[in-house]
């Protein structure tokens, strides 16, 4: 395993991060369970999950499952950085009320007492916004980390789907609170969605944020999906299945697909190991359902991307520029 520094920190952590979304939703807990074993067994020591996984009337189930991991001992918790997220509404759609949601300093103190208890340790590692809250000034959002922070039951804190000028509002806020901020920012991004690259990704870098790129494959997109059902395998579904009906998406795909055919590389393999070979990517999120989905992830650890892939990656799915060269001069 190979691991980096997250951010500016001096936290070191794996170069894959184990996404676990599908916990409980499509994964029961037997096999959620192996699967996290399997991660730390092959050093993958970042976990990353959300208050609100699980889902409809099983929001908080994923922690749950991670809870149990972790009650299972023999130094699961210690060797793991774990990572949680707060701002959806915990409520059931019956019984919604207010201050339930969102970054209020009384939500994110409750909901930090909710995930500790749910994922059965004293302090969760880094701590992440899910979403701008645009009705929660800055001032009061670290204030509410800062007492957290004190009581040692957070470490870090990040964002995830945050626009480049919040990341430097949230910044510059906690700069004159005397205050770390945000260490990592989780973004889409990947080789079919590169807008992150125009601000997102270099306001992380100039604030030294860790890069934590969410939906690597695009939704299956970038996992040979063409190639598979041409064979007879897996149709695609969702998001996937909704761009391939765009001739010009699909035409796109099929141009990838057909460039790595050519150098023999498997494609959901080769789009994690170029994320890997981004500039400010601390390591992109796998959000397996099985251990065989786990190992393939893994072996993008080992890919080594020649000049010529990745020019052809390029041209195949080219980046929108940097900001403001991409709209203007």
């Amino acid at each position: 395993m190979k691991y980096t520094q997250l951010g500016r920190t001096g936290l070191k952590v794996s170069r894959l991060v184990l996404g676990t979304m599908n916990f409980g939703p499509q994964t029961d807990e037997p096999t959620s369970h192996g699967i996290l074993d399997a991660a730390l067994e092959a050093g993958l020591n970042f976990v990353d999950t959300a208050n609100v996984y699980g889902w409809g009337e099983n929001k908080g189930r994923t922690e749950e499952i991670i809870g149990t991991w972790f009650a299972q001992g023999g130094g699961r918790r210690a060797k793991t950085v774990l990572a949680t997220k707060v701002y959806g509404s915990m409520s059931r759609e019956s019984e919604t009320w207010p201050n339930e949601d969102r970054l209020s300093a009384l939500n994110i103190r409750r909901a930090v007492e909710a995930s500790l208890k749910r994922l059965q340790t004293d302090h969760i590692d880094v701590y992440q916004f899910h979403h701008i809250d645009r009705r929660t000034p800055f001032e009061e959002i670290w204030q509410a980390v800062d007492v957290l922070i004190q009581q040692g039951k957070i470490l870090y804190a990040g964002s995830s789907n945050f626009p480049g000028y919040k990341i430097a509002q949230a910044n510059e806020t906690a700069a004159r609170r005397g205050m770390v901020g945000l260490v990592s920012e989780q973004c889409l991004y990947n080789l079919a969605e590169r807008r992150a690259e125009m601000e997102v990704i270099p306001a992380a870098q100039d604030y030294g944020l860790g890069v934590i790129p969410w939906s690597p494959l695009h939704g299956g997109l970038l996992g040979g999906v063409i190639k598979k059902e041409a064979e007879g395998g897996r149709r695609a579904s969702g998001r996937s299945a909704d761009a391939l009906a765009n001739s010009t998406v699909r035409a796109q795909v099929q141009a990838y697909e057909d460039l790595l055919d050519k150098h023999g590389l498997e494609p959901g393999e080769t789009a994690l190991a170029w994320l890997l070979t981004r500039p400010g990517v601390t390591g992109p999120i796998v959000g397996p359902r099985t251990a065989e989905q786990l190992d393939s992830a893994l072996h993008a650890l080992e890919l080594e991307l020649s000049e010529e892939v990745l020019a052809g990656l390029d041209e195949v799915f080219p980046g929108p520029g940097p900001s403001p060269e991409a709209f203007a001069w």
